[in-house]
């Protein structure tokens, strides 16, 4: 941005970009079954089959695992299953390690051996089930089809799949990958490991970080099974292998992940209409944003409320984060105060920021000086998925900090959320649905940067692969993607006495303006006030406004 003030008007939206990001071609998308424009539902319908999440370890050791070249996480990672903070920490995208080496963008890499290399769960020389069937027949069965067909029957039922399910995935180029993933899954949930060791060394086979959409979530996908099945706990992330990117690439990843796809832009714009709105007129106005990251999102409402007839109010803003989000900044939240006092004295704006260094879940009423006579706005961008509920902690930090914001009596509460129910649902369905949401995402980002482009397949390694991963492998208090749809939401938030306050066509229009700049394939809708953004016909980010 600037570093002068500027006199024209500014929208509290942030400024719109006028030019559109380079096209290229990209695979379709599979249609998501439920549509954002249709009425609300808690949950999206899927396959028939069910969907899965992430988990990290400091226990394993690395006798237990040979090093793999592809698709591994690091085992330096102090941080583990946590996640870093941007633009797009918050959970479309967050993380910060990733399942892939710089050197190769297939799975499939060998020991010494010549065998392929993953976790324990996978045989030391497997082969595929046409080979398996075929040696089995010559060496020891004789040519009798029928026999060769009877044990080709006996091993499908093994992999708990229809043997003519099982044949044809197998016997296409490439096989079904959408398919072999699920079924993977599903041998995963009920420790098939016969299954698993046919079907793991397969699927390294069929994906790709340079591949297509499908390919390169897939190589993220299997690295999550396959940690899933290293280790329990906290050991899971022990088992990968991939160094974490500096705190300065990491940022730079960011912000490429963020001019890419408007799904940042989306929240912050419109959070930011709903708060403009909610205070006009006020003369203190105090922000808490439950998750602070670069502080971006306040530099586009300073300078809207510096334009203000009358001259602008006077802004506190509180910034809530918790120490792994200062990897990615490179600093602690002093380095945002300086960053956001600056942009405030720029545009004359009365300022003052305080900072609060720990995570969302831990915060009480005393963290966040409330000062009678202040507007108060609060705000959660793609964090409050990130805060446990009654299904990980009796103490069900979720709705104790929706309680807590209410005894505060904020003028507006602002809510982004990612739209997926990865929350409560078993592990097969949250599989599924993070295949779902996350083809999505991975078909967006190939609009906008070639296949064979570096940046890009860094900014699907540190941005999201950890993030798919933890969705993936992990359990318990370690699984901290924990994503639900707007209809749990709006419950929670009611319970705690919120009511919903509908953003402005203003809001709505700025946003369209917005996508102008990006594909038609991005969709948005509105609905009771609420606004949708979607790929296709898949919704992927839902923003709200509450008072």
């Amino acid at each position: 941005m600037a570093d002068t003030p500027t006199s024209r008007m500014v929208h509290p939206f942030g400024d719109v970009p006028r030019q559109t990001p380079k096209q290229f071609l990209h695979s379709g998308n599979s249609q998501h079954h439920c549509h954002p424009y249709q009425s609300a539902s808690d949950t999206h319908v899927v396959p028939q089959h069910r969907y899965t999440m992430r988990s990290h370890s400091p226990d394993a050791t690395s006798e237990d695992h040979e090093t793999h070249k592809q698709y591994t996480l690091d085992s330096s990672a102090a941080s583990g299953c946590s996640r870093h903070d941007s633009p797009s920490s918050q959970s479309v995208h967050g993380g910060s390690g990733s399942p892939v080496s710089h050197e190769d963008s297939h799975s499939g890499s060998t020991n010494g051996n010549g065998s392929p290399v993953s976790a324990s769960c996978v045989t030391e020389d497997p082969t595929d089930l046409k080979q398996k069937l075929k040696d089995l027949e010559a060496v020891m069965l004789g040519t009798d089809p029928e026999i060769a067909n009877s044990l080709e029957i006996s091993i499908a039922d093994q992999l708990s799949l229809e043997p003519e399910e099982w044949k044809h995935m197998m016997s296409m180029p490439g096989g079904n990958l959408k398919e072999l993933l699920i079924a993977c899954a599903r041998a995963v949930e009920h420790n098939n490991s016969y299954a698993i060791d046919l079907m793991i060394p397969e699927l390294r086979k069929m994906v790709s970080v340079s591949g297509e959409p499908l390919e390169r979530l897939g190589a993220y996908m299997v690295e999550g099974l396959v940690a899933r099945l290293a280790a329990s706990g906290s050991s899971i992330y022990k088992a990968l292998k991939c160094k974490e990117p500096r705190s300065s690439d990491l940022l730079s990843y960011m912000h490429f992940l963020y001019e890419a796809c408007p799904y940042f832009k989306f929240g912050y714009m419109s959070a930011n209409g709903a708060i403009a709105e909610a205070v006009k007129g006020e003369d203190r106005i105090h922000i808490i944003d439950f998750h602070i990251a670069q502080g971006a999102q306040w530099i586009s409402l300073l300078q809207a409320l510096a334009a203000r007839p009358g001259g602008p109010p006077f802004v506190r803003i509180t910034g809530i984060d918790d120490s792994v989000s200062a990897y990615a900044r490179g600093g602690g939240l002093e380095l945002v105060g300086r960053r956001l006092s600056h942009i405030a004295g720029l545009y004359n704006v009365p300022f003052q920021f305080d900072a609060v260094a720990i995570s969302s879940s831990e915060v009480e009423v005393g963290h966040l000086g409330i000062v009678p006579g202040e507007a108060v706005a609060v705000n959660f961008t793609l964090e409050l998925h990130h805060v446990p509920d009654e299904t990980v902690s009796t103490a069900n930090h979720r709705d104790r900090i929706l309680r807590l914001v209410k005894g505060l009596s904020p003028k507006v509460l602002t809510l982004v959320e990612q739209e997926s129910n990865t929350n409560t649902a078993p592990f097969e369905q949250r599989f599924a649905e993070t295949l779902d949401y996350y083809t999505a995402i991975f078909e967006s980002i190939d609009l906008a940067l070639p296949r064979d482009d570096r940046e890009r397949i860094n900014i699907e390694q540190h941005c999201l692969a950890r993030e798919i991963v933890n969705l993936v492998a992990c359990e318990g208090e370690e699984r901290v993607e924990r994503h639900e749809v707007f209809g749990k939401w709006k419950a929670r938030l009611m319970m705690a006495g919120f009511r919903p306050s509908p953003l402005s066509a203003l809001v709505n229009a700025t946003i369209k303006t917005l996508l102008q700049s990006y594909s038609p394939d991005y969709k948005l809708a509105e609905r009771d006030g609420v606004l949708y953004l979607g790929w296709k016909n898949r919704p992927l980010i839902v923003s709200s406004a509450w008072h």
